[in-house]
């Protein structure tokens, strides 16, 4: 008799059987879905050298920071398509319903000419640089190591979308109560020239020609990311406060509830990251690199922001002590 074993075929999702229990919906829909990780010599599966290959060589295989296993990496969150949508179509129900409610109450039409011309300046060419924070989110989701990782980082694009359609929304809004301010005529201009946007331009900028998809992170959601959370989220929630703005300091307190869940995984990944000894000292230096932009950034937008005195130093101070937590 012949002693040949017929093998058995693999059970569905046979890339998590190792952990051993059925795999959540989670690990199902984000690991291992890049169809350009199987050979990192090629990943498109083509001649080695075209462009393409050696992009994804250098920029996504070839990056300093190392570890032997991303996608063992986990989002805390656990956020899938499916879960996404929910919360967030919750977070637009809750949005949408303070630009409803305040809009009947000819909110904008309340504030003093010295308030509307703040928002002018400091809060509509906003718009601009949330398209700065899509766009690196949406290159580090293509180039990010694995899939379970892209996923954070295309949730977190959808998030910065959503930032930017509501200040356009609000720009608008403030035009029809305002049309002598230069709402939506003015913005482009004052995010290319006016001194206080020039540091966070400089520094986004400079963020979207980083290639390494390692140093892009560290780059965005450790040191570029933080600077405009709390240089320029926070600083306008508390100066909105005190000019009787209640709905632009609401407004940026839901956009800080993503930004807090972006800091999670990020955090997570940061922890993981760590694993490795040796990528201390390379993050750090991307940190070292990158803060004196972002400090420059924060001083120059907080300087003069109405009704927060200390606004500089509070944002830099916060965004330093978030850095702080993951041991740098």
């Amino acid at each position: 008799m012949s002693n040949v074993e017929i093998l058995k075929p693999l059970k569905t999702w046979s890339h998590l059987s190792t952990r051993r229990r059925k795999p959540s919906e989670y690990e199902i829909v984000t690991t291992r879905l890049h169809y350009h990780d199987r050979d990192p010599n090629a990943p498109y599966e083509q001649d080695p050298n075209t462009f393409m290959n050696e992009w994804y060589k250098k920029n996504t295989y070839g990056s300093p920071l190392k570890h032997e296993d991303w996608n063992a990496f986990r989002d805390p969150d656990e956020v899938v398509y499916r879960t996404y949508n929910m919360m967030q179509d919750g977070q637009e129900t809750y949005v949408y319903g303070l630009f409803d409610q305040f809009s009947k109450r000819e909110h904008d039409k309340s504030l003093t000419a010295s308030w509307v011309g703040t928002l002018s300046l400091r809060y509509a060419p906003a718009r601009y640089l949330f398209h700065t924070l899509q766009m690196v989110s949406a290159y580090l989701g293509q180039f990010a190591s694995v899939s379970i990782i892209t996923v954070c980082w295309f949730f977190q694009m959808a998030d910065s979308l959503r930032w930017l359609t509501h200040t356009a929304y609000r720009t608008k809004e403030l035009d029809l109560a305002h049309p002598e301010k230069g709402f939506t005529k003015n913005e482009r201009a004052f995010w290319e020239s006016e001194q206080v946007w020039q540091g966070y331009r400089e520094l986004m900028e400079k963020v979207l020609v980083t290639w390494d998809w390692a140093e892009a992170f560290v780059a965005l959601n450790l040191v570029a990311k933080p600077a405009i959370e709390e240089g320029i989220l926070r600083n306008l929630s508390n100066s909105a406060r005190h000019n009787g703005d209640e709905l632009l300091a609401m407004l940026c307190d839901a956009q800080m509830i993503d930004a807090s869940r972006h800091r999670r995984w990020s955090e997570a990944l940061v922890k993981m990251a760590l694993e490795n000894e040796s990528n201390h000292s390379v993050i750090q230096g991307w940190i070292n690199k990158w803060e004196p932009l972002a400090d420059k950034a924060i001083d120059l937008y907080c300087s003069g922001m109405p009704d927060v005195p200390d606004a500089a130093d509070d944002a830099k101070n916060a965004s330093r002590a978030f850095r702080k937590s993951l041991g740098f």
